[in-house]
């Protein structure tokens, strides 16, 4: 499986894309930088996926990735019968910029 290495740690970088998948299935846009909202895109699309089909075993694999309960019955409740009749491209990614300190690229990633 090809990915992103975004200069982390193997379980450094694992958890920061939880949090930010989960972050993102939480408020429905984050602003972060353009690497790992492309990374981020891929796996967000995978827990919506999941959400649409709603049976028990998605939503076990779902609260085994996602860190906060909360958000995986929004995602079943909510986030995936809104996608139920749309197949992929949940995911909106729109540049907005450079940051201040180091300018890397920043973007804003939303669900559509």
């Amino acid at each position: 499986m090809a990915y992103r290495k975004l200069g982390r740690l193997a379980g450094h970088r694992k958890m920061m894309l939880r949090n930010i998948v989960t972050s993102l299935l939480k408020h429905g846009k984050i602003e972060t930088t353009e690497l790992r909202a492309k990374e981020l895109k891929s796996l967000a699309e995978k827990m919506i996926t999941l959400g649409k089909r709603g049976d028990l075993h998605s939503r076990r694999q779902a609260l085994a990735y996602l860190l906060d309960e909360d958000v995986v019955t929004k995602l079943f409740k909510e986030i995936g019968p809104r996608y139920a009749d749309k197949n992929g491209g949940y995911t909106r990614i729109v540049k907005t910029g450079f940051r201040q300190g180091d300018g890397a690229p920043m973007v804003l990633i939303e669900l559509v």
